[in-house]
């Protein structure tokens, strides 16, 4: 069944009531998203805080109504419930009805990373190749695919280390992406940490698909003291990273890999200042701007 999308581009502080406009007039759905999107004034939003709902400040609402809804009733009754609202500030188009995360996974296709690391989509049978170390991924639409450049950058520092019997922590876990992949490359073991419960029910799903579930353990940030790890990834952001580096330092051994991602290019600076009290060998790592540090924990 098609579907009428009524869409209109809202202020941060206008938002809760534009949303609550919607709701009343009817809308099956609503989604939000970044109006500044695909511009060079594009904000990226991933990994919150514990309670904290992040937005842009500009903000463009989707809202889906039934395909047969009044659109010159609609706009009237917008204009009542928000006086402000200008008619030129909203846009119908008609939508048709889809899976929408089969449609996604249709268009998510295998990537390779480092010199043998590859992430597969469940609906694509990789080849047999003893070359290749393959994950298996069904992220869903909302963590961790390694399409993102963060995620990338972190996949292949992981494919150039050597991780065979090695502990490792994943703080930021996602999807599990990170966690299972270095497993599935020789690591021994991993803890996965994340703020959203929803993150760890995609992390034991996509762990348990790909046989690494056993080995895999997951936490809320808190509810578990980790012994120091042989590796260390976070892919989170920078403010968190900064916030956390005393955290992070004690759960790598001596000499331990780290690397910490989620950085935007121009933010790596004081990061770089921050961990040098307790890390060796920085090195930063760019990717269509966004920033990877690495480097080892001091012994």
């Amino acid at each position: 069944m098609p579907f009428l999308e009524l869409s209109l581009t809202a202020r941060l502080e206008q938002q809760p009531r534009v949303e609550e406009a919607l709701e009343d007039l009817g809308a099956l759905s609503i989604t939000l998203r970044d109006a500044d999107a695909e511009t060079p004034d594009e904000q990226a939003i991933f990994e919150p805080g514990v309670g904290e709902l992040p937005l842009w400040p500009t903000i463009t609402l989707n809202a889906l109504f039934d395909e047969r809804a009044d659109r010159r009733g609609l706009v009237a009754a917008l204009g009542e419930l928000l006086p402000w609202l200008e008619p030129e500030q909203l846009d119908f188009r008609v939508v048709e009805d889809q899976d929408w995360e089969r449609v996604w996974m249709d268009q998510y296709r295998p990537m390779a990373f480092g010199r043998r690391l590859w992430i597969y989509p469940w609906n694509i049978e990789p080849p047999t190749d003893d070359n290749q170390v393959v994950v298996r991924l069904d992220p869903g639409l909302a963590f961790g695919s390694g399409t993102h450049p963060t995620t990338a950058l972190c996949l292949e520092w992981l494919d150039g280390l050597e991780l065979a019997g090695k502990s490792m922590i994943d703080y930021g876990c996602g999807s599990g992406i990170l966690a299972i992949a270095a497993l599935k490359l020789g690591a021994a073991n991993a803890v996965g940490v994340d703020n959203d419960p929803q993150a760890l029910i995609a992390s034991r799903d996509n762990a348990e698909r790909n046989g690494v579930a056993e080995h895999l353990a997951l936490f809320l940030p808190g509810d578990h003291e980790n012994d120091p790890a042989d590796i260390f990834v976070a892919n989170i952001l920078a403010g968190p990273l900064g916030e956390l580096a005393p955290v992070f330092a004690a759960a790598a051994k001596p000499d331990a890999p780290f690397a910490i991602s989620g950085i935007l290019d121009g933010q790596q600076d004081e990061l770089l200042t921050r961990y040098a009290e307790w890390f060796d060998a920085l090195r930063v790592d760019t990717r269509d701007g966004w920033v990877r540090i690495s480097g080892k924990r001091r012994g």
